[in-house]
């Protein structure tokens, strides 16, 4: 928020909350879920990631996969997984070699600056007051939010 927005909420912070609390839950999952989406795509975004890199990295943590193993991991395809290689590439958070047992083959692998950005994500996911600080029980909360999804 900026300007009037934010002048507003400041000066009518009771009021603003009294409403919010009348909200329907599904109202308040969608808002709470797009404000800390956009407060994690700045995190991302200043430390030259995206959604899809965040998770690239993810999956390399248990060693080197080829570019398809590590788009069938994150469940692109291809051609997105080759983007997402290239920009972490040109980051510095991930390098490429041949596979030793298999001259044809490239493995993508996590670099010291790679794994560096992955933890400092996670800290802040989880650490954060401005991402998730309000939520008084990460763990349970994550989990709550697990059966949300896993229910079909």
């Amino acid at each position: 928020m900026v300007g009037e927005d934010a002048r507003y909420v400041a000066e009518a912070a009771d009021e603003v909350r009294a409403d919010i609390r009348s909200w329907p839950t599904g109202r308040l999952l969608s808002v709470a879920a797009r404000l800390v989406e956009r407060r994690f795509h700045d995190f991302l975004a200043a430390h030259q990631l995206t959604h899809a890199g965040l998770i690239a990295l993810h999956h390399l943590t248990a060693g080197p996969l080829t570019q398809r193993e590590l788009a069938v991991a994150c469940r692109v395809t291809d051609q997105t997984m080759s983007r997402t290689i290239g920009h972490l590439l040109r980051s510095g958070y991930i390098g490429k070699r041949t596979d030793d047992r298999d001259r044809r083959r490239a493995l993508v692998e996590l670099t010291q600056r790679g794994t560096e950005v992955l933890a400092h994500a996670r800290e802040k996911e989880r650490d954060s007051g401005d991402l998730l600080g309000a939520v008084e029980d990460y763990a349970r909360f994550r989990e709550d939010l697990i059966k949300l999804i896993s229910i079909s």
